[in-house]
């Protein structure tokens, strides 16, 4: 019997204010720019703001102090390639078919990627007259027809794909690689692409291996020159950084920065990285009139440990539907329109952003697909509640748990990375209440059966919506 009729037998059976700054850069008629900084496997407890108790994020925690701090945000999916798809396109990885169940990220040279029907938050305000640049890691095809310039993005400065591909050394060699790290390990390009006057797209690959001791902060400046060189039109810029993801590398003036090791160093230049963005936003005019969001892929790679991040309160960590490893940061910063220091427990989801950034700028949502993307804007801007109580757990095509308010059911457990435990399906499902119980250590599902119950035919009716997606990452499953 195929895993998602067990799974659903398993679960039938339990039942705008304006800006200050120049006319040009602040119109009261001209819609917000958008800036999103999204690290790669950067864990929920990584920042000061949440509680790091050594690593420095003054930058970040600026933005908490002067923001909105998120306290239940969660990536559509435990690895880079579905979340980063879901956070693109608003839609959850078994709709966009950016999954997969016998390989669960994209690695180079595989046939498969973001198909073209998908409409990107690039490609939405592209239409709004936006300008768009990315800067940094993309991971959802390497091949021409995928890259960021196919997908409404003007101008991209990065890295097709996570900085350990493209190994140099032989598979058993890799993992003690990570200790010791050396740009010649892995050869990764560095690829710049953009339209030139004709309109045709230009791609160029600017170094081989990259030079990733240098690379977090060429994408910040990157971002920075096309703020400037955008600064009279609106804009959507797009900073999905390389680290904290394995091999970690930092710029030289970066080393015995933090009191928390390599990793620690790490983190504190992309905090620098965000401090640049968010001085130019200001010293251009244009902080009044800019949304900048921060977050991470997925939860921390606990199974590199002193290199791999915290996970807070929160129990496990990458690869998995623990609490470790999809809830993550979330950052809003507005100022003059989103009230400081606010400490927000909704419920918020990266695949949100597109249908927040649209209905702050006057934009429609797309109306011929399923989409999984809700409005956040009353609560940026205070003046309403959140429209989010639910939220799914998929590994793969499977739904592994679901959550409702603040209860949450496993149907389905399985650990990685040699973390977590082998696979396990529930029945009765685990319970959690995660009011009480972040770290979900005390199952309730037998105190509480009228919850499970409301959890279980909530999860059941998501999953009669859903139409699974052929996977694009199963299309080829050879190896890095």
């Amino acid at each position: 019997m195929p895993r998602t009729a067990r799974l659903a037998l398993l679960l039938a059976a339990v039942l705008a204010a304006c800006a200050q700054g120049s006319p040009e850069s602040s119109s009261p008629d001209r819609p917000p720019n958008f800036v999103i900084v999204f690290a790669d496997d950067l864990g929920w407890g990584d920042l000061g703001s949440y509680g790091a108790p050594v690593i420095r994020t003054p930058h970040l925690d600026r933005m908490a102090a002067e923001g909105q701090r998120w306290t239940n945000f969660y990536v559509t999916a435990s690895v880079c390639s579905p979340s980063r798809a879901g956070l693109l396109t608003g839609r959850l990885a078994v709709r966009n078919g950016l999954y997969g169940d016998r390989v669960r990220v994209l690695f180079p040279d595989f046939v498969g990627g973001i198909q073209d029907e998908e409409i990107t938050i690039a490609e939405a305000l592209t239409d709004l007259g936006y300008a768009t640049g990315m800067f940094g890691k993309w991971h959802l095809g390497d091949r021409p027809r995928y890259l960021p310039t196919r997908h409404g993005f003007d101008y991209w400065f990065g890295i097709p794909y996570s900085n350990d591909m493209m190994s140099t050394l032989p598979r058993e060699e890799r993992r003690a690689a990570f200790l010791d790290p050396k740009i010649e390990y892995w050869d990764v390009p560095l690829i710049r692409s953009e339209r030139d006057a004709a309109g045709e797209i230009v791609t160029e690959t600017l170094e081989q291996p990259a030079d990733q001791t240098t690379i977090t902060k060429r994408y910040a400046e990157e971002a920075v020159d096309f703020i400037r060189a955008h600064r009279d039109v609106p804009f959507f810029v797009y900073v999905p950084h390389s680290m904290p993801h394995v091999p970690l590398f930092r710029a030289p003036d970066f080393e015995g920065h933090s009191g928390a090791g390599l990793y620690g160093d790490v983190i504190e230049e992309i905090d620098w990285s965000v401090g640049r963005i968010l001085d130019t936003l200001e010293e251009e005019g244009l902080a009044e009139n800019t949304v900048v969001f921060f977050s991470s892929d997925n939860g921390p790679w606990t199974a590199f440990r002193t290199q791999g991040g915290l996970a807070g309160p929160f129990r496990e960590g990458k690869g998995m539907t623990w609490e470790g490893g999809m809830r993550v940061p979330g950052l809003f910063w507005w100022p003059g329109t989103i009230a400081p220091s606010v400490v927000t427990d909704e419920i918020g989801s990266t695949s949100d952003l597109l249908a927040t950034f649209l209905s702050l700028s006057d934009g429609a949502m797309p109306d011929d697909r399923p989409m999984d993307s809700l409005d956040l804007a009353p609560v940026l801007r205070g003046d309403g509640e959140g429209p989010r109580d639910e939220m799914p757990f998929y590994r793969g095509s499977e739904l592994h748990a679901y959550r409702v308010g603040n209860y949450k059911a496993h149907f389905i457990t399985r650990g990685e990375y040699g973390l977590g435990g082998e696979r396990m399906e529930h029945d009765p499902p685990l319970l959690y209440d995660l009011s009480v119980d972040a770290g979900e250590q005390w199952d309730i599902a037998a105190a509480q059966p009228a919850a499970l119950a409301e959890v279980t035919a909530r999860a059941l009716q998501h999953l009669a919506g859903v139409e699974v997606a052929p996977s694009q990452l199963d299309l080829r499953t050879g190896g890095d």
